[in-house]
């Protein structure tokens, strides 16, 4: 199969379920209100792009490379993240919905996530180290053997994360929303 090369290009508005994108390398690409939903970006390279307002809800990421993308106001139901490639991976996330996705065993060390959805998320095993959660919604989020070191979660919010099973050494936490971390011990805490 043959693999298209494209950098600099912007795509809007785009239906990519009737027309689907080609499998290649995308350099410094904008897609703008784009819908992806229920596709297929497998094999596909993404650097150094920006997704705004696009819907990528279930789309299939097998091998997909992600180096300095980012994605502003997109919907990104039930991805699974680790199913790309693991070498350069690096986005950050802005006003995005990322409900019911998995970052389960990825190493994504000092990804930003601004104001974003991550009910029901997984991010078992997943190195957040030095990672920003600014004004996210954490509500069943899943932290297990997580690495939180140094991570900013002092406007995260709904989160439950137990300081046993997870590293969370230098991370900063809220006073506010401390009782996330206390969750597992079923206290009842005021004020």
């Amino acid at each position: 199969m043959e693999q298209v090369y494209t950098t600099d290009k912007q795509f809007d508005a785009i239906n990519f379920k009737e027309q689907s994108l080609p499998t290649g390398e995308y350099e410094n690409c904008q897609f703008k209100n784009c819908d992806f939903s229920n596709t297929s970006l497998s094999a596909c390279k993404f650097i150094d792009c920006e997704f705004s307002g696009c819907d990528l809800s279930l789309v299939k990421l097998d091998q997909t490379v992600f180096r300095d993308v980012t994605f502003k106001g997109c919907k990104m139901l039930g991805l699974h993240f680790e199913s790309c490639s693991e070498f350069g991976l690096s986005f950050s996330f802005d006003k995005c919905v990322l409900n019911h996705s998995s970052f389960y065993q990825t190493r994504i060390k000092k990804t930003s996530f601004s104001e974003c959805q991550l009910k029901d998320t997984d991010f078992t095993e997943c190195d957040l180290s030095n990672a920003i959660l600014d004004r996210c919604d954490l509500s069943g989020a899943t932290f297990d053997n997580t690495n939180l070191e140094k991570a900013d979660l002092r406007t995260a919010y709904n989160y439950s994360i137990d300081p046993e099973r997870n590293k969370i050494s230098k991370a900063k936490f809220s006073l506010l929303s401390i009782a996330g971390l206390l969750d597992k011990y079923d206290l009842d805490i005021e004020g």
